[in-house]
């Protein structure tokens, strides 16, 4: 006696050795002994074999159209034997059962199981939606090949225009492009962007970057949507000075602006002008909606996304020629420097002229100032400013590190080069000039001042706190260490931070007599510390890649194949021609500050990455100081 059983979803048969009425004990026809329970036997038979039945029955099953089954059988719970001797139209064979059930089994769409060797027909509606389904992957199957095969040819398939980004950045494995995408990666080893690029869709490295960016933080763009303009801050008073910002040329949301006025006993009255957006809008306002979204303005080289609206921006701005509503911090100071008062008043400002970097440094240097200053707008008033910032310098118990460097990086779109549009210049600049300490010392005065001033009113604001060397936001008044200050409140540039602005907010409400915008215990206010933090941390990361980006760029567009750095410390180096900081793994152990000349084997501006290795030892000549700061990774 033979038997068909079922076992761990499969049906195999083999021969009885003996049958216990629960349990059986059967040989299969590779020899090997089962114990199977007498529940799960479906067929016994006599003839054929174990063997020739199952390979009978597999190929008669292939012949069986299951639609036609479907049809013929009832609504009613089945076995696989009552229908198999209705399709035969007589008691059906061992075979012949054997293969229904075969059929049966493999299509579940059709026919529903209900125990062992038992069936219910699909109903109509559930089988259609089924069998819908079914083509569905079929079709999906094919458009996937289909993609994948024109990604392979270096072909960009149609429906990948519209997805790119996203797949790019942020790929859905769900979407038939992605798996056509990681298909097509798998055959070619290549990477997502770098086959893409091969198929025509990465034309420009720099949007590539750009781009990930953009689809992180701003994935409806970067156009400003509709917004009520900003009120008119027409009835303020008219400060009687005539007042001048510092900016580098490119600078065209210009917060701050200075002013000077000698008194007769060779004291001055030195105006801090700081531009007053938050006059012409409040938080809950279009424009302040727009700008506790955006948090700040973004930098890059050769581009920005400005916080405000360029029209709201030129509203405010304290351009030349100008008479712009601004918040000012008056200094009343004596003759030996010593600040004698305060005084913040809410004003128009007529500015009388934006001093560039690269027109007054030349004149306005270190050397200029020991052999005498020529004669240049504002000479005189610069040089007293100077004055005073290093006597507010020296008290805060700081020194000016006059041997660390900026860079300036400069991008003419209007040419192209082999590596995409754009050429670059990055202009060293020492950090640290006179023109560099004027204006950071005003603005820690002013930061500090109006820091105090809202904490000692009890009024909540964003402040930047330093202690034990970690720097960070807080809604607590406490001191900064680092610039030796009792408390400092980002207020200084409200255009380009959305802290500065509630800040200013803050300022306004208190100078006017007003209840604040951001009241104690403010959840609003909380958000907003955390929203900027992360916020700002992550523009700056984007900034950094992008510099390390266009040093990339620039390497090959002066074609250099050989070039010379410091070492920072192991195997991380600085270049001395521009900001960039590598690795290279084949260094020796060398001192820190030692120079080094390097070999540039190749560069790869889609991972933004650089291969270089060591050539020979050139000596040292750059102390350590020089060299603080500049070990940020790689």
């Amino acid at each position: 006696m033979n038997i068909l059983f079922e076992e761990d979803g499969a049906f195999r048969a083999g021969s009885v050795m003996a049958d216990n009425t629960t349990s059986l004990q059967v040989e299969l026809p590779s020899g090997k002994r089962s114990k199977v329970k007498a529940a799960n036997v479906l067929l016994r038979f006599a003839a054929p074999t174990p063997t020739e039945l199952l390979a009978q029955a597999e190929g008669d099953a292939e012949a069986i159209d299951t639609s036609f089954l479907w049809e013929v059988c009832g609504d009613a719970e089945f076995s696989f034997e009552e229908l198999a001797k209705e399709y035969a139209g007589h008691a059906p064979s061992p075979i012949e059962a054997a293969a229904v059930l075969l059929r049966l089994h493999s299509a579940p769409m059709y026919f529903h199981r209900k125990g062992k060797g038992r069936y219910r027909k699909a109903p109509p509606e559930i089988l259609q939606a089924a069998l819908a389904g079914q083509e569905r992957k079929r079709r999906e199957a094919e458009a996937v090949e289909r993609m994948t095969a024109e990604l392979v040819a270096g072909a960009l398939p149609a429906e990948f225009a519209p997805v790119l980004p996203q797949l790019l950045y942020k790929p859905d494995r769900n979407k038939l492009e992605t798996k056509a995408l990681e298909a097509a990666c798998s055959e070619t080893g290549l990477s997502t962007p770098r086959l893409l690029a091969k198929c025509g869709a990465l034309a420009d490295t720099h949007e590539y970057h750009l781009g990930r960016f953009l689809f992180e933080f701003f994935p409806k763009g970067t156009d400003f949507p509709a917004f009520a303009p900003a009120a008119e801050a027409t009835d303020l008073p008219l400060a009687d000075v005539q007042a001048f910002s510092i900016d580098d040329a490119h600078t065209t949301e210009i917060d701050d602006a200075f002013s000077v006025v000698f008194q007769p006993d060779g004291g001055l009255r030195v105006g801090i002008h700081i531009a007053a957006p938050g006059l012409g809008m409040t938080p809950d306002s279009d424009l302040g909606r727009i700008t506790r979204e955006r948090l700040s303005t973004v930098y890059m080289p050769g581009r920005k996304i400005t916080m405000l609206p360029e029209a709201v921006v030129e509203g405010f701005t304290l351009a030349e020629g100008r008479v712009a509503p601004a918040l000012s911090l008056y200094l009343d100071v004596a003759a030996d420097l010593r600040i004698l008062s305060h005084e913040t008043r809410i004003e128009r400002v007529a500015i009388a002229a934006n001093l560039r970097h690269h027109d007054i440094e030349p004149v306005f240097n270190e050397e200029t100032l020991a052999a005498g200053l020529p004669d240049f707008p504002f000479r005189d008033e610069l040089k007293r400013l100077w004055e005073l910032a290093t006597v507010l310098e020296a008290g805060r118990g700081a020194t000016n590190q006059t041997n660390r460097k900026d860079y300036n990086y400069e991008v003419d779109w209007a040419q192209t080069t082999a590596s995409g549009p754009g050429h670059i210049r990055i202009v060293e600049r020492q950090r640290g000039s006179p023109l560099d300490t004027l204006v950071a010392e005003l603005m820690i005065v002013a930061n500090s001042t109006w820091g105090a001033l809202l904490r000692d009113a009890g009024i909540p604001a964003l402040y930047r706190v330093q202690t034990s060397g970690k720097t960070r936001m807080s809604t607590v008044a406490a001191p900064h260490e680092g610039l030796g200050v009792d408390c400092y409140a980002w207020s200084s540039s409200p255009l380009r931070r959305y802290t500065d602005l509630l800040n200013q907010w803050q300022l306004i409400a208190h100078l006017r007599g007003e209840t604040p915008p951001f009241p104690p215990k403010s959840a609003d206010l909380l958000a907003a510390l955390r929203d900027f933090e992360l916020t700002y941390a992550a523009y700056a990361e984007f900034q950094r890649g992008m510099e390390r980006y266009w040093c990339l760029r620039w390497l090959l567009q002066e074609d250099i194949s050989e070039t010379t750095a410091h070492v920072l410390r192991e195997e991380l180096v600085r270049l001395d021609e521009i900001p960039l900081v590598i690795k290279i793994h084949s260094l020796p152990i060398t001192e820190r500050g030692a120079r080094v000349k390097l070999a540039v084997d190749g560069i790869d501006l889609l991972e933004a990455e650089i291969r270089s290795r060591y050539v020979e030892l050139l000596g040292k000549d750059s102390p350590d100081e020089a060299l603080e700061g500049e070990e940020g990774g790689e």
